[in-house]
């Protein structure tokens, strides 16, 4: 799943309930936003039939599917998501794609516990990120794998290089005061620091820890969105819509008038709202 910025890093909590509600509202949006960066994290990690894959946060389960698909027939994705609302829709997903090896469990990956033979692999697209304590999170899904099975994770790289989501907390901050994240506290960049991540990993039992890089064009809300769409959305179901409900009506009213015009400034016909995005994609062993 995606990481929002707001007044306070989310935690678990938050995707359990309200930012899970919200993720849903707009999940095919949402879907179309990082889509590009799940494909390139796919491709890296190269599946073959008949593994048993891991997917930690998958949201709305487009990349539990598409492992479903890869590693059948013998093969399972298994989708572990906090959100009771998004697990519900991945599955009826998959249930009318005809994909019967991608299933889902709702639970917290930093607790659970899962019987039978150690899965082959795990996948995470920006769903590790939130983790309250990483170190015994991460070595929680290390117990869940084969010794020497690799995981292939994607998370943010630093806030400066992703655009996407700082330019519209910059709009946010001209008219409030929004606190700044807390370096290495849970949130979308808490793994920004590249050398924080490796500590993280080691202290939990992975090791040979692999960094490649993604770069791009975020396109707000999908290729198809145009800026008053894209806003909607934004205002809608991601985290700065939050920080803008809590203003009085002329502030929300100013806040939505130069996100429109950011947005404006930033649609390309065809392509839809752009901006610049960044994320490491990271590969460890257990």
């Amino acid at each position: 799943m995606g990481g929002e910025s707001a007044t306070e890093p989310l935690k678990g909590e938050d995707w359990a309930g309200d930012m899970g509600e919200r993720w849903l509202a707009n999940l095919d949006r949402f879907e179309a936003m990082i889509a590009p960066i799940g494909d390139a994290l796919l491709t890296r990690g190269a599946y073959r039939a008949g593994e048993r894959v891991i997917d930690v946060g998958p949201g709305g389960g487009a990349t539990t599917r598409a492992i479903g698909r890869t590693v059948a027939p013998e093969g399972e994705a298994l989708g572990i998501d906090i959100s009771p609302d998004l697990v519900g829709e991945a599955a009826r997903r998959a249930e009318a794609e005809g994909i019967a090896n991608a299933r889902f469990l709702c639970a917290d990956a930093a607790e659970v516990t899962l019987g039978g033979r150690p899965y082959d692999r795990l996948f995470s697209r920006f769903g590790s990120m939130f983790f309250a304590d990483p170190v015994p999170a991460f070595a929680n899904l290390r117990s869940l794998l084969q010794p020497g099975a690799r995981i292939d994770i994607a998370v943010w790289g630093p806030p400066r290089e992703n655009l996407w989501m700082m330019e519209m907390m910059g709009v946010v901050r001209t008219h409030v005061e929004v606190p700044r994240a807390e370096p290495r506290a849970p949130g979308p960049f808490a793994f920004e620091d590249l050398d924080y991540l490796r500590e993280v990993l080691t202290g939990a039992g992975f090791g040979g820890m692999d960094v490649d890089v993604y770069e791009g064009r975020q396109a707000i809300g999908g290729s198809d969105a145009s800026p008053a769409e894209a806003l909607e959305m934004v205002l809608s179901s991601m985290g700065v819509g939050r920080v803008v409900d809590e203003q009085d009506d002329p502030t929300r009213e100013a806040i939505r008038a130069d996100l429109m015009s950011l947005f404006e400034q930033r649609h390309v016909d065809g392509e839809g709202v752009l901006m610049a995005a960044k994320a490491w994609l990271v590969t460890a062993v257990a």
